[in-house]
């Protein structure tokens, strides 16, 4: 008698687990996803678990297609896609969502963020959540926050070790108000450019250094025409894993949830893989003969002081909530 009632019970768990199988409503769908960085880059890790995960969990119906350098359009192009719904998915970092959405530039203030944990902190709590409704809100869905890693800054003049080391440096930055100011503070004669023109500009010496995490620019072989390096970590700018609302609404609710699952595990192995390769990066890049300085705490202290204005000038700006969150997060992290 036992022996019938174990069998029957194990053939109503086979057949409860193959109705929900059957019920889970999966269509034949081959997505494209967007970077604009090379596939060498930590964010291919990424993809690929996505790739892994959502294969094995939609019976293989469900495929992402990855593509890189921008070869779908740059970062902009590519977000105005995915609003427009004629691209599924982007990996791009906040800054070029500052002009939809000004209060991620928080994300771009010099010196947010002492270390990763803090920035984790931040992300995958309440104040992630926030700016991730105010996303959906502008047409794109932010599945997980991806590691892009600390901004560091090089140029080919001479060593930056020091505060006043910057002054008179013709420095690219990204098309952002946040960065220009910053480094306008600093002394420094910020160029915005598109990162598609940055390679040529400083072989042709037309700027004279940038700022872009270890692995940018070990991946872009910027050390073919950059000299010094300098660990200054100023800028901690998050990737963003953004799917097209007008698309994401076309899709089932066990697609969705695959999707977000899939980013969300992708997550953890993708900044562990950008850990990793930027530690590597850094070390690779001395070897290649790159000069690297560091700044002591007491010049650290030179570079936070001066950007007080940018703070006051851009929160002064923003809608309280956000920036509310974040701070909240980090005196919580903290523990102050």
């Amino acid at each position: 008698m036992f022996i019938r009632k174990s069998v029957f019970t194990a053939l109503m768990v086979c057949l409860c687990a193959t109705s929900t199988t059957a019920l889970a409503q999966f269509s034949e769908r081959k997505i494209r996803i967007s970077a604009g960085v090379p596939d060498t880059n930590p964010v291919s890790v990424g993809v690929k678990k996505m790739q892994e995960v959502m294969s094995k969990k939609s019976g293989g119906k469900m495929k992402l297609m990855g593509y890189y350098n921008g070869v779908l359009g740059g970062d902009a192009q590519s977000v105005q896609a995915l609003r427009g719904g004629t691209l599924d998915m982007v990996i791009t970092s906040s800054s070029p969502l500052v002009g939809m959405i000004k209060e991620l530039g928080m994300f771009d203030l010099p010196f947010l963020f002492a270390d990763e944990s803090e920035a984790y902190s931040v992300l995958d709590g309440p104040a992630g959540d926030y700016f991730n409704k105010r996303l959906e809100e502008n047409g794109l869905i932010n599945l997980a926050y991806w590691e892009n890693g600390f901004r560091n800054l090089t140029n080919s003049k001479r060593p930056v070790a020091k505060f006043d080391d910057v002054s008179g440096l013709k420095i690219r930055v990204m098309q952002n108000n946040i960065f220009i100011d910053s480094f306008r503070e600093w002394g420094a004669n910020p160029v915005p450019m598109p990162k598609q023109e940055l390679y040529t500009s400083l072989e042709m010496k037309t700027v004279d250094g940038q700022e872009n995490p270890y692995v940018d620019i070990e991946t872009n072989k910027m050390y073919e025409v950059q000299k010094y390096l300098t660990t200054s970590r100023h800028a901690y700018t998050p990737w963003l894993v953004l799917y097209s609302k007008k698309l994401w609404d076309q899709l089932s609710n066990d697609e969705r949830t695959v999707l977000r699952e899939a980013a969300i595990e992708a997550r953890k192995i993708q900044r562990e893989a950008n850990k990793s390769l930027d530690d590597k990066a850094l070390e690779s890049l001395k070897k290649r003969g790159m000069v690297v300085s560091d700044l002591s705490k007491q010049e650290r202290e030179k570079f936070v002081e001066k950007v007080k204005s940018v703070y006051d000038k851009n929160l002064a700006t923003y809608d309280k909530e956000g920036p509310n969150l974040v701070f909240e997060a980090l005196k919580k992290y903290r523990g102050s």
